[in-house]
């Protein structure tokens, strides 16, 4: 604990607790407004789009080279 010999130290630390509680605040605005813009319903939507765009260009990319793989394999 500490001890403070003057009104000024505990004016002092007294400002800086409160700054340091304004900080914190608009910390948590900010965390807040990114959570929301997270769970938009837009970026929802966009995100779950991308999702399936990116497994069919997979599952196209895999099915072209089974295909490939298969008429090699029948050539033979």
């Amino acid at each position: 604990m500490k001890i403070y010999e003057t009104y000024e130290e505990v004016e002092h630390d007294l400002k800086i607790l409160k700054l340091q509680t304004q900080i914190n605040r608009e910390k948590i605005k900010l965390s807040t407004n990114n959570i929301k813009e997270d769970f938009s319903v837009v970026s929802v939507i966009t995100g779950i789009a991308s999702n399936i765009a990116k497994k069919a260009i997979v599952l196209k990319t895999v099915a072209k080279l089974v295909g490939i793989q298969r008429a090699k394999i029948v050539d033979k």
